[in-house]
């Protein structure tokens, strides 16, 4: 993966319009939710909630959105049946595609998720059809500033349990088992650390580029339909933009 390709993905993430943000609150706010009914209220005994958490924390999410969430949800159990689904495709030039999605309509979903594949030069396809390009990992991007000092940031990861520790040109990537990724995140965030990023994502073992304008031109409207649709939650691939 070339960092400046994933760096200038976050930070267009991160860059998002006010109506965008608050879209982006509203998903995780569903995800909070449904960790609730699943597991409880309280992040010490339910490392899903625990781990949303810290992505919401990582999206800007306030503090008092996630409590709101927490305790709506613990409130209203029952009150929304939101099933999870996950989508695998090809995107333009064969790039690999994963679309984790919550839905109260699983029709409406798959149908708006594959018009979208087939409009923008894609195509929908059944399970496992990608995912055995990515792995499953906890991930922590940290901004390098001249408050974070590599080594130390290494022996602290390394030892709470983290898998590697990347340093690329703008950022440094944390990597964890996703079973890690909870007590990797307490010493980071005891420490000190701010994330950019924090989740258990889809990690690409490998990257497609894309050489040709229109093709990349599509994957990026793809990934920007996609990410309009309330029901999707994430997505994931493994295109490096040159």
């Amino acid at each position: 993966m070339a960092g400046h390709s994933k760096w200038a993905n976050i930070k267009n993430k991160k860059e998002k319009t006010d109506s965008q943000r608050g879209k982006i609150f509203t998903k995780i706010g569903r995800e909070i939710a449904v960790a609730v009914r699943s597991g409880g209220s309280d992040p010490n005994a339910n490392s899903r909630l625990k781990d949303i958490i810290a992505k919401a924390k990582a999206n800007n999410v306030p503090n008092d959105n996630i409590m709101r969430s927490i305790k709506k949800a613990s409130g209203d159990v029952g009150s929304d049946a939101f099933e999870e689904i996950i989508y695998e495709g090809y995107g333009p030039g064969g790039v690999a595609v994963i679309v984790e999605a919550l839905t109260d309509n699983r029709n409406r979903t798959a149908g708006d998720v594959r018009h979208i594949f087939d409009k923008y030069g894609g195509n929908l396809g059944t399970n496992g059809c990608v995912s055995f390009m990515f792995d499953k990992k906890g991930q922590f991007i940290i901004e390098k500033t001249k408050k974070v000092d590599e080594d130390n940031l290494m022996i602290a990861a390394l030892e709470a349990g983290a898998l590697d520790v990347i340093g690329e040109n703008e950022y440094y990537e944390v990597l964890t088992e996703p079973e890690d990724f909870s007590k990797v995140l307490d010493k980071l965030e005891n420490d000190g650390y701010s994330f950019e990023t924090a989740e258990v994502a889809m990690i690409p073992q490998t990257t497609t580029i894309l050489s040709d304008e229109d093709m990349s031109a599509n994957m990026e409207k793809l990934i920007e339909k996609l990410e309009d649709l309330d029901d999707v939650q994430n997505i994931y691939h493994n295109w490096e933009q040159e």
